[in-house]
């Protein structure tokens, strides 16, 4: 019988942790989500933070810096008058040998808070060191938000912050960022001076104040394309890239663009309310109308040719050293 694949807590339950006063000796952070990775290492910090009295119990390193057995040995060491002390040991994805920490893992000091953090994936737990770092809780992955899940963080940031924000809303907030979380706190910071007093962030707010942030969105470019407007869907692909926007965002939302609009004709069918739609879809109702206008201007025919286009830039931007707005001015070429 197959065993089941390892997998290690959420490092949200660090979070947690730290709100509850439990401080780990040890800590290893790794996984794709490096917003949450730094929010976590932030976080111990701030917790261990009271502990230190002296800066030389606070060592902060990256692996092409210092080597991991220097870094242990340090983390071994007693603290210059502090009652603990702390070691962030950044870009562990580096090191080679990590089997050097599994000494360190059965028998870490009480007085040290030691912190490893490992950018990417782990493809297999059941290696060393990771079996045991698993095995004695020191192990946590941040898995990157997608889809409803961060909408609903989207949310659950925004209520923290004392303001309502309904799922449609948030999920066009998390659209014009990029699902982009740094760039989703920055834009709500913007948002929630621009309310003042009043409540509940609407679609207009979020409008009025992020038309403000950059020229053009990629429901701009959504719109000029839907209206098979080459030249102006040419221009602002290219406003966005000159912005800093990135191609690979650029394709991908497209791509969600035209797989809702091969949806719309079966959901006109079923009669579905606007709403659900706009939800299955995945796009926010005010922009629907758009998606309706542009079902009957494209065929059957018209669908496939954008799909086939945007799969090449796709493969185009992942494999190739051809530089962005090459690929962007061929997509907006072949994609109608």
């Amino acid at each position: 019988m197959a065993q089941n694949k390892k997998t290690a807590p959420s490092i949200l339950d660090v979070m947690n942790q730290l709100k509850g006063g439990k401080i780990l000796p040890l800590y290893y952070l790794f996984g794709e989500d490096i917003f949450n990775l730094n929010l976590a290492v932030k976080a111990i910090e701030e917790a261990v933070a009271p502990f230190i009295t002296s800066d030389f119990d606070k060592d902060i390193c990256y692996s092409d810096e210092r080597n991991l057995q220097d870094v242990i040995s340090t983390a071994r060491a007693f603290p210059f008058g502090s009652e603990k002390k702390l070691i962030v040991f950044k870009e562990a994805e580096k090191v080679k040998d990590k089997r050097l920490l599994e000494s360190y893992i059965l028998s870490p000091p009480e007085f040290a808070v030691f912190v490893l953090v490992h950018n990417g994936k782990i493809t297999n737990l059941s290696t060393s060191p990771f079996d045991l770092l698993l095995k004695n809780e020191f192990l946590y992955e941040a898995k990157e938000l997608r889809g409803d899940y961060l909408i609903e963080w989207v949310i659950e940031l925004t209520k923290s912050k004392g303001r309502q924000l309904a799922y449609e809303n948030a999920a066009y907030l998390a659209d014009i960022s990029g699902g982009d979380r740094v760039m989703i706190e920055n834009h709500l910071e913007k948002i929630i001076t621009f309310l003042g007093d009043r409540d509940e962030i609407t679609f207009n707010v979020i409008k009025e104040v992020t038309a403000s942030l950059k020229e053009y969105s990629i429901f701009d470019l959504q719109n000029a394309v839907f209206q098979k407007d080459k030249s102006t869907s040419l221009h602002i692909a290219m406003s966005m890239l000159d912005k800093g926007e990135d191609a690979t965002f650029i394709i991908n939302m497209l791509t969600k663009s035209f797989i809702g609009l091969s949806q719309i004709k079966e959901l006109n069918e079923k009669k579905m309310p606007d709403n659900e739609t706009a939800r299955i879809i995945g796009t926010h109702p005010f922009y629907l109308k758009n998606y309706q206008r542009a079902r009957v201007l494209f065929t059957e025919a018209d669908l496939m040719k954008a799909v086939d286009a945007l799969l090449k830039a796709d493969v185009s931007v992942k494999t190739t050293t051809t530089d962005s707005r090459t690929i962007i001015s061929i997509l907006m070429a072949q994609l109608f």
